[in-house]
């Protein structure tokens, strides 16, 4: 059986400047890998290749085996990834359910979409009760929560998130973190940077 991610031979450039050169990294079905390194080493790059929203300039992303480095952001989606990005980026204007809502984009399983609501309440009690408050108006980590929901929405196979800590509190990250850790054990894989 296939991997569920390798990157081979990985190259991006952003204009002259080389952001990733010949990255290999292999991750299988159900793993937690944190990919780790200094600012500007290329992590958040990683994670937007796979995600496609940046193209390589050489090297294959795999997912399940199959070749995804051409594919749209949405279609990748659609294979079973998802990507919660760094600085949270919550569309402060619309209400924590219409920001959820929009994770379920491309599904049309209305019933599926209503458990999956429920379902984040669970993990996230917070959200069921700010369910129509706006975004915006949540703390930082209210929003990172949001952040992780939204991309779960998906149903994603394979959870990339960039810093999910990044700038919160000790007691909003261990929860963050035990989420995560539950996540794992129902089966989801994670690359954690």
């Amino acid at each position: 059986m296939p991997e569920m991610l390798a990157l081979q031979g990985l190259d991006v450039r952003y204009g002259p400047v080389a952001a990733l050169k010949g990255i290999d990294l292999t991750l299988d079905e159900g793993e937690a890998v944190a990919l780790l390194g200094a600012n500007g080493a290329g992590k958040s790059t990683t994670l937007r290749t796979i995600s496609g929203i940046v193209r390589p300039r050489a090297g294959s992303v795999r997912y399940r085996g199959r070749p995804i480095q051409q594919l749209d952001p949405g279609d990748i989606v659609e294979l079973g990834v998802a990507h919660c990005p760094e600085g949270r980026r919550v569309f402060a204007g619309m209400t924590v359910l219409e920001n959820l809502r929009l994770g379920a984009g491309r599904r049309r399983d209305e019933g599926g979409i209503r458990e999956d609501l429920d379902r984040m309440s669970e993990l996230f009690p917070v959200l069921g009760e700010r369910r129509q408050q706006r975004a915006g108006t949540l703390s930082g980590g209210e929003q990172q929560m949001l952040a992780i929901a939204r991309a779960l929405m998906s149903r994603p196979r394979l959870l990339l998130l960039d810093e999910p800590s990044l700038g919160l509190a000790p007691l909003l990250v261990k929860t963050i973190f035990e989420t995560l850790a539950e996540l794992k054990r129902q089966g989801v894989t994670l690359l954690l940077v």
